[in-house]
């Protein structure tokens, strides 16, 4: 059996398992199912990929069966592996294994572990399943399947009306944008009588000046298909217009945010603009829109991070501005460097969202930073793991010497902007510069709220809970994971003086550990492979590959090289002092420029205008169409019209129920002289 084979369908055999035996099955072996279909994956992705970087691979096809064969529409299942397919295997194996074992810990009280590890193995699955496409109907099926296993996964404690709501958003949200993917389909196939993949982007550059009608006006064809493709990936990927949902998925556990909404499912729309890039370089007002989006996300999240205090919430805004970084890299053709961006930002977010989830296992579900200080102490191990995402995110690193991940995949972004040379491309790369001062602050911010200055934990509801539950009736808990083995409280009678938090488990920590060593290490080692001068030999076809691109990427200016150094270290010297050095300097901000704190801690107002333009009116249609027309018109006149009649001639029939003969007689008497005249008329 082909190993691709093996990759794909062993995480959806678990998730059967796991979801069908449930309880009867058990906890332990629902997590080993999983944990080890995914461990298995994982190891026979990395060879692929290895493969793909030593050059001794080439691309293939695998089929599974015949499809759909209808007129025109004829495509079979099959499972593509190319140099774009393995990138995404090893970063979707990889992190699912390692968020699968680290949910042994972090879930290890949830009554319905079953069903979570089973949701867990179902998404990885259906993210393998769209990055293996090799037709477009093949990578909605895979679109779709993330889409519902995200809602699954952020709703998973349904009992929680936030987390309900926030699977709800998070599922119409992403209709918005896959009515786009849908049209896009729709209309590829149209054009090009197919939805094969390969046999569209062969044929794409001969679409070139061809024109299409559209909503009654006709427009460039491949400026059409590619903003409609581009709209689904909108919604997938959070950018900016319909990011609204991602900051709420945080309402999901801690792993599912580092496995859906850090890592995997989000990058689902960039991978899908870099398969499809030879039909977005057909385009150039497609490319723009994708640059322009993903230059304003960039920045609108980098903005709305700076102001949150949820730990989980500001990884969030970050995992929005880092696909924004993605997406204008793709938008100026450096498609190479969107997915190497990808790839180490897969190892630092997911590292950076797993040390928030063991911060909050020791905070006893305590997510406001304001509640946290001086932890590096209590949770070494998690500090310094922290620490290496930080420095990755930040990209921290020294020109031609060293950097961690985030150094070469980001700085490579920024300098394939400035070298496109455009106006957008110069507005993207200032953008982004601006941004990575941003992102250099809210990532230091939380760094010395959390770790250091002197422990806040006595103003936490949650820790004030957790200690009176330990001195007065034991610790049976607040939360799925809260057990007698990663809190310890000493009997003090000072309150939560006496709290102490404990490093999270062994299973926790070497989920951390093995991503540390990515975030350290995924940059210089493989930043060759993925934009390095030359043809593309890496990449092999599989996306567009712009020699010209790399080559100018390496004659920027030497202050764009040394620019997004110089604003990591501004960024990182301001919540130094913020933070650390003047504590009172953030409240005396906040009092000058009130008007910009609120703007930018409402998330610019994002939610409150679309709830006033779409919900309001929404809500009010469907009051009208309940009140008015379903009661008022469809129920009076129809069921309840129906009924009443019913009724009323009951009643009259009821009144000549008299019970004496000669009424009866009467009636019959009547009756007889009706039917009589009746037939003389005739």
């Amino acid at each position: 059996m082909s190993s691709i084979l093996i990759i794909v369908f062993l995480p959806l055999l678990a998730a059967i398992v796991a979801g069908l035996g449930n309880k009867q099955l058990g906890a332990v072996p629902s997590k080993v199912i999983t944990t080890g279909a995914l461990f298995i994956s994982c190891a026979l992705s990395w060879p692929i990929f290895l493969s793909f970087i030593g050059g001794t691979a080439e691309a293939s096809v695998t089929p599974v069966l015949d499809w759909v064969k209808s007129g025109t529409l004829d495509f079979t299942w099959a499972l593509r592996v190319d140099t774009l397919t393995a990138v995404m295997l090893v970063v979707i194996t990889s992190v699912s294994a390692l968020v699968h074992l680290y949910s042994w810990g972090y879930m290890s009280e949830e009554p319905d572990q079953p069903r979570f590890f089973a949701y867990l193995s179902l998404f990885t699955f259906a993210m393998l399943m769209l990055v293996t496409a090799d037709n477009l109907v093949q990578m909605f099926f895979g679109w779709e399947g993330v889409g519902l296993a995200s809602y699954l996964l952020i709703g998973f404690w349904f009992r929680k009306p936030s987390a309900n709501a926030a699977a709800m958003k998070a599922f119409v949200v992403n209709r918005v944008g896959d009515l786009g993917f849908m049209m896009g389909i729709f209309g590829t196939f149209l054009v090009f009588g197919t939805v094969s993949i390969p046999a569209i982007l062969e044929a794409a550059p001969g679409m070139a000046g061809s024109t299409i009608g559209f909503l009654g006006y006709r427009f460039d064809t491949m400026t059409v298909l590619c903003i409609l493709l581009f709209i689904g990936a909108m919604g997938k990927s959070a950018q900016l217009g319909l990011h609204t949902w991602l900051p709420d998925a945080m309402e999901g556990p801690t792993p599912v945010s580092a496995l859906i909404h850090a890592a995997t499912m989000v990058t689902a729309g960039v991978f899908m603009v870099c398969r499809l890039s030879p039909m977005f370089e057909v385009s150039p007002t497609a490319l723009a829109m994708v640059t322009f989006v993903g230059a304003m996300t960039c920045i609108f999240a980098a903005t709305v991070g700076t102001t949150q205090t949820d730990i989980k919430r500001v990884i969030a805004y970050s995992t929005c501005s880092q696909l924004g970084y993605m997406f204008f890299a793709a938008g100026v053709g450096a498609y190479g460097a969107s997915m190497f961006h990808l790839f180490t930002h897969a190892f630092f977010k997911a590292l950076l969202f797993l040390g928030a989830g063991s911060v909050i296992h020791a905070m006893h579900h305590e997510q406001d930073m304001r509640y946290y200080g001086g932890l590096r102490k209590q949770i070494p191990l998690t500090y310094w793991a922290m620490m290496a995402g930080t420095l990755a995110i930040t990209g921290v690193g020294i020109v031609d010497v060293f950097g961690f991940a985030g150094f070469y995949s980001k700085d490579a972004i920024l300098e394939a902007a400035y070298a496109k040379g455009t106006e957008l491309g110069q507005f993207a790369f200032f953008l982004g510069i601006f941004a990575a001062l941003l992102t250099s602050f809210y990532s230091w911010r939380l760094i010395f709220l959390t770790f250091f200055g002197k422990p806040r934990w006595e103003q936490s509801e949650h820790i004030q809970h957790a200690v009176h539950d330990a001195h007065g009736h034991g610790d049976h808990g607040h939360g799925h994971d809260d057990n007698a083995h990663a809190q310890h409280h000493d009997e003090h009678s000072d309150g939560t003086a006496g709290y102490h938090p404990h490093e999270s488990p062994l299973n926790m920590l070497i989920p951390l550990g093995v991503l540390s060593v990515g975030a350290v290490l995924a940059g210089y080692v493989f930043h060759h492979a993925f934009i390095s001068e030359g043809t593309g030999e890496f990449w092999k076809g599989s996306l567009i590959f712009a020699e010209h691109t790399i080559h100018a990427m390496h004659e920027v200016p030497t202050w764009v090289k040394w620019a997004p150094f110089a604003v990591m270290a501004t960024g990182l010297l301001i919540a130094w002092y913020a933070y650390i050095k003047n504590t009172r300097f953030p409240a005396a901000f906040v009092d000058q420029f009130g008007f910009l704190y609120k703007f930018l801690l409402n998330k610019w107002y994002f939610d409150e205008l679309y709830h006033f333009i779409f919900v309001v009116p929404a809500m009010w249609l469907g009051r009208v169409f309940w009140k008015v027309l379903d009661v008022g018109v469809i129920d009076k006149f129809g069921p309840d019209g129906a009924a009443w009649v019913v009724a009323q001639g009951s009643r009259a029939s009821a009144k000549l129920q008299s019970g004496y003969l000669y009424s009866y007689a009467l009636v019959m008497l009547v009756g007889l002289v009706g039917a009589i005249s009746w037939v003389i008329a005739q």
